[in-house]
């Protein structure tokens, strides 16, 4: 059973960064897993998709935060993270860590301005 927690979500102010992160715990190893995702939520939108990281490191992102957005992991402490900059009011969600099919609760961000 995979366990999921992310945390490091606040509020954030135009073109300001913050940086998320994702600690894994039960049979997943963050350096093996198939694919690790980060999905955001924004009110009233589908879940979507901002960033994916697989076992031999390479990193894919849709146009929408391509550029300022990174994912990264910490393979000895099981941790995995988002990197935000450049943000801007679509921003405003709540941000999940994803590994096949096991989700976090999330964390809230939120854009004011």
């Amino acid at each position: 059973q995979v366990q999921l927690v992310e945390s490091g979500g606040g509020l954030v102010q135009a073109g300001g960064s913050l940086t998320l992160a994702c600690a894994a715990s039960g049979r997943t190893s963050i350096a093996s897993a198939y694919a690790m995702r980060w999905f955001r939520q924004a009110p009233g939108k589908e879940r979507e998709w901002v960033a994916q990281m697989l076992p031999s490191g390479s990193t894919y992102y849709p146009d929408s935060v391509k550029g300022r957005f990174t994912i990264s992991r910490d393979n000895a402490n099981n941790r995995l993270f988002l990197q935000m900059n450049s943000l801007q009011p679509e921003a405003t969600a709540v941000y999940y860590c994803n590994e096949v099919a096991a989700w976090g609760l999330g964390t809230q961000v939120t854009f004011s301005s």
